[in-house]
């Protein structure tokens, strides 16, 4: 009940969003240790895009080979009042007219139309979380203190308005292979989870890579009218080894990437700290991957185009994978 009580607590903050691989005594050392000095960052103090400095037009034009039969993928789902969030996140649709929308046509022509607003938290559905979205005792990525560019107008830093676009190679390891579809909740892949992964997908994660794991969380849960407060997902050696890589950003079919219940119950959202504040990696949360998956596609080409919503912690995102 108290784990229940923690997830369902910090996730009204850090929402995006047990089977844990062994690690090696030599591999957790190196994993503390990096943790310590985390800032400044490999990209320099003054960064403020973290991994998005390893897409290159080089990659983009290499990633555009995967390209054979031109089918594509949406990888995010619908976003609605239906779609499950933790409070307080809501999605409101209001539709506005002229008048009650009857009124008398506009010109010869008689235009009439239609209009919407909009009030929702951006935490819902298919998300992007920004390196504004999760810090450690009140420091971000590349240590930039809180009061340094958070308002409530807006972050004056790391809004996901000032992200590139995204074109790039995407991977996907299936992870229900190994560990049955769905995936266990609070199944962690580290390393070894996600080295056998690969190999079996016949891949190699590399550089400016966009790493998507698949678990058939989603599908299982569909209908579902609440988030589920268990899940399988990426530990936090796992995160730590793909940062090393250099990946651009890892997601799943899952409300936060990370395993649940945490691999430390006293160390919340580990994964979001190590990849976000740690790293400058970002998270791609409730992906849509079982197509994809049913396919057998291992790798694609992937193009993502953040809505430009200036100083916006976290994107509403429908990235798109093609073959």
């Amino acid at each position: 009940m108290m784990k229940r009580m923690l997830i369902a607590g910090t996730a009204l903050l850090a929402a995006c969003g047990h089977i844990s691989s062994a690690e090696a005594p030599a591999a957790a050392a190196k994993t503390e240790a990096k943790s310590e000095g985390w800032y400044p960052s490999r990209y320099g103090a003054d960064d403020r895009l973290g991994a998005m400095n390893n897409l290159s037009p080089e990659k983009t034009a290499e990633a555009a080979k995967l390209i054979t039969t031109g089918k594509t993928y949406a990888l995010g789902q619908i976003t609605g009042k239906k779609t499950p969030a933790y409070g307080p996140r809501t999605f409101n649709m209001t539709v506005l007219q002229l008048s009650d929308g009857s009124g008398t046509p506009l010109g010869e022509n008689k235009a009439v139309g239609n209009d919407d607003l909009v009030n929702t938290y951006v935490g819902i559905g298919s998300q992007l979380d920004g390196l504004g979205h999760m810090g450690i005792d009140h420091r971000y990525y590349n240590g930039v203190p809180v009061a340094d560019f958070v308002t409530t107008g807006g972050l004056t830093q790391y809004g996901t308005h000032t992200l590139p676009p995204v074109a790039t190679r995407g991977v996907l390891l299936d992870m229900t292979k190994a560990f049955g579809d769905p995936v266990p909740a609070g199944t962690a892949f580290n390393r070894a989870e996600i080295e056998a992964a690969a190999k079996a997908a016949g891949i190699t994660i590399g550089k400016g890579d966009i790493v998507l794991f698949h678990t058939g969380t989603m599908k299982a849960t569909e209908g579902s009218a609440e988030l589920s407060p268990v899940e399988p997902g990426l530990g936090v050696e796992g995160a730590q080894y793909l940062a090393d890589l250099g990946v651009v950003a890892i997601g799943a079919d899952t409300w936060a990437l990370e395993v649940i219940p945490f691999e430390k119950e006293t160390r919340p959202f580990d994964v979001h700290l190590t990849l976000l504040a740690k790293n400058g990696v970002y998270i791609l949360e409730n992906m849509v991957t079982t197509e994809l998956a049913a396919d057998g596609v291992t790798e694609f080409f992937f193009t993502l185009g953040a809505p430009r919503l200036e100083g916006a912690v976290q994107a509403i995102v429908n990235p798109v994978a093609i073959r």
